[in-house]
């Protein structure tokens, strides 16, 4: 009889715990709506940890490249209050561009100086939550390190290389925007004239990727996270060239609409949403979705990938400031001297 009570009494004790490990965000409640650029597999992930994290809190996520969520939000800011509660964007820029407008929430992170190795608001209107890496990429069954170019100005650059090139479009990914930004501060407009007289084809990363596959393009401009996807889901061989002349690490941030402008006026859930992306768990997911951690003294890397650290002692940089303040510029020199259908 003794026995069974005591093994009663566990019982009772381990649903406790249990019932309160679940418990622990239940208060957290209402309805939170995010505008986010991630891909779609991350927010899937997301949502299932956001749900077991905040059982009583609806999360809806809505997906969107930078240039289209730009352009819903351009027409969303005539009436004055926006439709959604939080913002998960490529780069910076836009989240300076915001916050000047008024648009955002400050909040502050706890310790925010030594937990985070990229740059954030000291005042508190936005900060990194992953970091996705800009490089080059190559097919090894097709050709040798010798046949590609080391450098992001070799892949502009070198004739043997004309229409064998491939990148993404800086009208409408925000990551590609922020890569040509760093590439013409380090290069000048001439870099979109070198691109242009190399026939470089500008279309998504997964088309770009096929082409790498079957020998049409030799080497492509992409995202790392992209081709660490393909070599860990697919088995694919493409490798990552990490160019001499520096990666461009690009810091992808999390922002919270100011309450009288948000679609729910939720600000204790956004800072809780804010805070678990900020959490052990939430760069967990990030490493998961092949995308660098923001955290100080993280060793972990996304899978095949490279030292986060020395990748930003070769980062080559982006002024963020002109990546907002001559964001159209900077498009229609593009657009000009490079040929986009």
């Amino acid at each position: 009889m003794k026995k069974l009570l005591a093994l009663v009494l566990c019982l009772v004790m381990s649903l406790s715990v249990v019932s309160g490990a679940f418990a622990v965000n239940e208060d957290v409640e209402g309805k939170v709506v995010i505008y986010t650029s991630i891909y779609q597999f991350v927010i899937d992930m997301m949502m299932e940890e956001l749900k077991a994290e905040f059982p009583n809190l609806e999360v809806e996520m809505f997906y969107g490249g930078t240039g289209s969520l730009q352009t819903k939000l351009t027409g969303e800011m005539e009436t004055g209050t926006l439709g959604c509660d939080m913002m998960l964007v490529a780069e910076p820029a836009y989240s300076m561009e915001l916050k000047e407008g008024g648009w955002l929430h400050q909040y502050e992170v706890e310790d925010a100086e030594n937990i985070l190795r990229f740059p954030y608001d000291e005042e508190g209107y936005w900060y990194p939550v992953r970091v996705c890496n800009m490089v080059l990429a190559y097919n090894p069954k097709l050709y040798t390190p010798e046949q590609l170019p080391k450098t992001f100005k070799e892949f502009a650059e070198d004739p043997s290389l004309k229409g064998l090139i491939s990148m993404g479009n800086p009208l409408t990914s925000g990551t590609t925007m922020a890569a040509v930004a760093a590439l013409t501060d380090k290069y000048g407009y001439e870099y979109f004239d070198a691109l242009g007289a190399n026939d470089v084809m500008i279309e998504s990363g997964s088309v770009a990727l096929g082409k790498l596959e079957t020998g049409e393009c030799k080497a492509v401009m992409i995202l790392e996270e992209s081709v660490l996807k393909e070599r860990k889901e697919k088995g694919s061989e493409l490798a990552c060239i990490y160019p001499e002349d520096g990666v461009i690490l690009i810091p992808s941030t999390a922002m919270i609409v100011a309450e009288e402008k948000s679609a729910n006026m939720n600000i204790e859930g956004c800072e809780a949403v804010a805070n678990w992306l900020l959490s052990e768990a939430g760069q967990k997911l990030i490493l998961e979705g092949y995308m660098h951690s923001v955290f100080a003294g993280m060793k972990d890397v996304p899978y095949d990938s490279v030292d986060t650290d020395g990748l930003i002692e070769k980062d080559m940089g982006v002024d963020w400031v002109r990546c907002y303040t001559q964001r159209e510029e900077i498009r229609t020199e593009f657009q000009e001297r490079v040929t986009v259908e």
